[in-house]
């Protein structure tokens, strides 16, 4: 493709700072660091764009914090302004690197996400015997810096874009994780290699979409295998060739190693398709699709929160809701009516003010 050069301007364009902001504060206009920059939005908007233009621009301080589900997810949130630079950065290069993905990338993009990739994959599970699924182990942690720089170079051209794009990737938190060694290291290249992205910018998913580009190709276009697909580093690949599978296997293997990536040690199996295969939350069959367990545990014990907050009176509609409707979402797309009737049966709500019969 043809390097991307001369975006700077429409960048630090006002309008797209605006448009940024906006899109930054949805789903979080009540949050401090949104409301405090709305109050004084077009002083905060020519600041940030001066900083910007003047070069003095310097990303602030993450707030970090543990998600668990499932497993603990470490996060690191940027300040709100700094998420209005992302989002300023995205809206001009994203729409126009995006077009160069495979389409089978689900993650974080314009018409994919969970769902489409799951149905991608259940419509292959009835034509294919069996699948290979593939994670990287301890992804945005090992995420190299040099090589990330060295692919955006290849994608764009633009002198201030990349600056910036530097500044972003070499301000996020240190990441620890246990020395890793590739064909070619001494004993010191690990500790030499600035390595991790935070999980929880914006621009780290569209970075995790990137850097394994280039692997989507070389099984796409290099390997012919069409029934592949990635939802950030969770692949899977289709066949009827158990034994080829495990060849496709090296060799992701290999590819991965000159990004200096490792699989995940247990997460690298070929299973038969109609034993179904666990993807993105769901247990899946040719025919039929299942919401993982855990899944289910986990929103009945919110669910029960939420129920004694409401009977508390510490609690309302509107405080909860989006949560609610969120995981209906989720589960209607499995087998899952009858769970979700039990679900909500199973937890009244003593104020009877709707969740009793939710709309799922």
């Amino acid at each position: 493709m043809k390097r991307l050069g001369g975006i700077w301007p429409q960048v630090i364009d006002f309008q797209n700072l605006l448009r940024a902001y906006r899109r930054a504060r949805r789903g979080k206009r009540s949050r401090p660091g949104v409301e405090e920059f709305a109050l004084g939005l077009e002083h905060e908007l020519l600041a940030l764009q001066h900083e910007l233009v003047s070069g003095e621009y310097r990303p602030g301080p993450y707030r970090q914090f543990t998600v668990y589900e499932r497993k603990p997810r470490f996060i690191s949130a940027a300040p709100f302004r700094d998420r209005v630079v992302h989002h300023a950065l995205l809206n001009v290069i994203e729409p126009v690197l995006d077009r160069t993905f495979i389409y089978d990338s689900y993650a974080c993009r314009r018409g994919k996400g969970a769902h489409r990739a799951v149905d991608r994959y259940q419509a292959w599970a009835g034509k294919y015997a069996y699948a290979l699924k593939l994670d990287i182990a301890a992804y945005f942690p090992s995420i190299d810096h040099d090589i990330l720089k060295c692919q955006l170079r290849r994608r764009i051209k633009d002198r201030l874009v990349l600056g910036l794009l530097d500044r972003i990737i070499d301000t996020g938190p240190a990441t620890d994780p246990a020395p890793r060694y590739f064909p070619g290291d001494n004993l010191f290249t690990p500790l030499a290699r600035r390595i991790g992205i935070p999980i929880g910018n914006l621009t780290s998913q569209f970075f995790a979409n990137l850097y394994l580009d280039g692997l989507d190709h070389f099984v796409k276009e290099k390997l012919g295998i069409k029934p592949y697909l990635r939802y950030v580093d969770d692949m899977v690949i289709l066949g009827d060739d158990k034994c080829r599978l495990a060849q496709v296997r090296e060799e992701i293997r290999e590819r991965a190693a000159s990004l200096r990536l490792s699989l995940h040690p247990r997460k690298a199996h070929i299973t038969r398709t109609g034993d179904g295969l666990g993807l993105l939350g769901y247990q899946v069959w040719p025919a039929r699709r299942r919401l993982r367990a855990d899944n289910g545990y986990r929103f009945r014990r919110r669910l029960r929160k939420f129920a004694a907050a409401y009977a508390r009176g510490t609690a309302g509609f509107t405080d909860f809701n989006a949560s609610v409707q969120s995981w209906i979402g989720h589960a209607r797309h499995a087998d899952t009516r009858g769970l979700r009737r039990c679900m909500f049966a199973a937890v009244p709500f003593a104020r009877g003010t709707g969740l009793g019969a939710p709309s799922g």
